[in-house]
């Protein structure tokens, strides 16, 4: 049976472990983080819902124990320091990258075979760094951003068109990025219909606005980065690789010549499943999405190119 491993005990690594033993995903699952006691509380914590919400996969919280990681077939990589109001995700570079740089190579050194998500951000430049410095095939490091990103896009399709979200069909491709995300609208169906048939051009600008700021509109509500929505984003893509359930899912993965890019980690529709990344699918942008999602690619390579200028890369 599954191991799955996930660094950080903040509210997204919690909330993440949380929902993936809930659904029973993996038969084990390893809470780890280097404050002291916090990974251990929030098991017990949760150990104690296991009577009342009938689960019974194996949890274990750990404080910076790599050695109990030890097997794991996905480690989900949450580690760092979340975004304060006012924050962008770019700023957070100078000290998430030296985090997830040792993070990986402790994660690895005890999974050589796992699969890697990243949450911490900026996520397409933290995907970048665990591509480069963990020694793993391409397809075995995969950035989370574009799944939230879709999510909080169908969520405000779905309440401009007041209709079930899970009759939205949309996708968010591009930088994890306030400014360089793409949702792509000419993709956007409710039952296979182009929402454009159901509302307005200016509903359609609101919640691409609404979409691209929908970290930092929470944020900004709750004083810190949200939790709810990135931690079960982060399960769905462990579920789709642990089930081979073969799903399409907006991905931060390497290019290497998709969408005219290469040398980038960024955000486009993969199929996820036992293999991590099982295929890039190149769908067809119109010429103002292609567009923005070539600005985005240069925006994430000039965050990229700090690593090298603060030396973890």
């Amino acid at each position: 049976m599954a191991k799955v491993t996930v660094v950080g005990a903040g509210n997204v690594g919690a909330t993440c472990a949380n929902v993936l033993a809930q659904k029973e995903v993996a038969s084990e699952l390893v809470l780890i983080d280097i404050k002291e006691g916090l990974s251990e509380g929030k098991i017990l914590d949760m150990f104690q819902t296991a009577s009342l919400l009938d689960f019974d996969t194996a949890i274990r919280g750990v404080t910076n124990d790599y050695a109990a990681t030890a097997g794991s077939d996905v480690v989900v990589i949450t580690s760092g320091l979340p975004r304060k109001p006012g924050m962008t995700r770019e700023e957070l570079i100078g000290v998430n990258a030296g985090i997830v740089k040792e993070v990986v190579a402790n994660v690895v050194k005890y999974s050589p075979e796992a699969i890697l998500l990243i949450v911490a951000n900026p996520m397409d430049t933290m995907t970048y760094l665990a591509a480069k410095t963990s020694g793993l095939k391409k397809n075995r490091v995969i950035g989370m951003g574009g799944a939230l990103d879709s999510a909080r896009f169908r969520c405000y399709l779905s309440k401009a068109l007041n209709v079930n979200t899970n009759e939205i069909e949309g996708m968010v491709i591009g930088g994890h990025s306030d400014t360089t995300m793409v949702p792509v609208v000419s993709k956007a169906t409710y039952k296979g219909v182009p929402v454009t048939n159901f509302v307005g051009e200016d509903a359609i600008k609101q919640v691409v606005a609404d979409t691209m700021v929908g970290g930092a509109t929470l944020t900004k509500l709750l004083g810190t980065s949200a939790w709810y929505a990135p931690g079960a984003a982060a399960a769905y893509v462990v579920e789709s690789i642990l089930r081979n359930q073969m799903k399409v899912v907006p991905s931060c993965v390497m290019l290497e010549g998709e969408y005219g890019q290469r040398d980038i980690c960024i955000g486009v529709p993969a199929v996820i499943g036992r293999g991590g990344v099982e295929k890039v699918l190149e769908i067809p942008l119109t010429a103002e999405e292609k567009a923005l999602f070539d600005k985005s690619a240069d925006a994430v390579r000039a965050t990229n190119a700090v690593l090298k200028e603060i030396n973890v890369l």
